[in-house]
């Protein structure tokens, strides 16, 4: 019961609390930390769905039971994909925010919205 609240509960909950953060605030720097709380939480999840308890790494072996509970790397290879790119886009969305400052001096949304370009 406890390992399902670790593995599922926890990046359920970063997930959703990125949603909110996104869906809440004005401020564009906010919404960039909390689209990388849903990308933790994501991440997680992933690595969560590939556990095996007790599993060993995927190493040939001459042991023909190890097979059983080998860990599968694909979940772990697309997570390391995933923060890469995760890192580009939130570097790229700080580098988005930080004109934004520059050309209007506010990261406000609403205070955006209504300048002219």
């Amino acid at each position: 019961m406890t390992e399902s609240i670790i593995f599922y509960g926890i990046p359920i909950f970063l997930i959703t609390m990125g949603l909110l953060i996104i869906l809440t605030t004005k401020n564009l720097f906010k919404m960039l930390l909390g689209l990388a709380t849903m990308e933790s939480g994501v991440n997680i999840f992933i690595i969560a769905l590939g556990y095996i308890r007790s599993g060993t790494a995927p190493i040939l072996s001459e042991y023909p039971k190890l097979y059983e509970r080998v860990v599968d790397p694909v979940p772990q290879a697309l997570v390391l994909t995933a923060i890469v790119i995760g890192i580009a886009v939130i570097a790229m969305g700080v580098v988005i925010v930080i004109r934004i400052k520059e050309k209007f001096g506010t990261v406000n949304i609403d205070k955006i919205r209504g300048m002219r370009w």
